[in-house]
């Protein structure tokens, strides 16, 4: 059994550093090869199934440590969406190129069409991760839901630019709605 999830997300770090140092823009499929790692979601993704699985059966503790789809498509989604709200600051701030600029740079297109294309990008995804869950009978009910929320997070996280780093009127006022309202009922 393999559990390098430490190892994958600091080898994912260490080739982001590469590439900036180098100047090196990458494929848009050799920059989600690594990105979708080195968005950390895999790392929470599998420690969250060992916190809320019990007991943990062989084949589903086998499977997560070779990050199936739910994993996977969970992970993109959180950096597609991030990178859609982020890519211009931290490209200011001096990081590495992200989807939008690797695609931009592949396709000779211009910064709306890739955004297009990620945003499309996102809904296939989604798509995927569906299915996936459809057809993965491993993973309780309870790890399902924590992969599907955490992708949602970062459409609620980053709808209005990033809600991580810069936070702006948007954010605090729809992150405090979310923790500090009560949800009234719709009837």
């Amino acid at each position: 059994m393999r559990q390098p999830i430490w190892a994958d997300l600091c080898k994912s770090f260490i080739r982001e550093a590469r590439w900036y140092y180098s100047g090196y823009v990458p494929t848009l499929k050799e920059y989600m090869d690594n990105a979708w790692i080195s968005i950390a979601v895999p790392m929470v993704l599998v420690h969250a199934f060992f916190l809320v699985t019990n007991p943990v059966p062989k084949e589903a503790l086998e499977s997560s440590s070779k990050y199936p789809d739910l994993i996977r498509c969970s992970a993109t989604i959180f950096r597609l969406a991030d990178d859609l709200a982020t890519s211009s600051d931290e490209l200011k701030r001096g990081d590495v190129p992200k989807s939008i600029q690797c695609y931009m740079n592949e396709k000779g297109a211009s910064e709306e069409e890739a955004r297009e294309q990620i945003r499309l990008c996102i809904k296939e995804t989604w798509e995927r991760m569906n299915t996936a869950q459809r057809e993965n009978s491993l993973f309780s009910e309870t790890f399902v839901e924590i992969t599907k929320s955490i992708a949602r997070t970062a459409h609620c996280m980053y709808l209005h630019g990033d809600g991580h780093g810069i936070q702006n009127g948007e954010v605090k006022n729809s992150t405090s709605k979310i923790l500090f309202e009560p949800i009234t009922p719709l009837y």
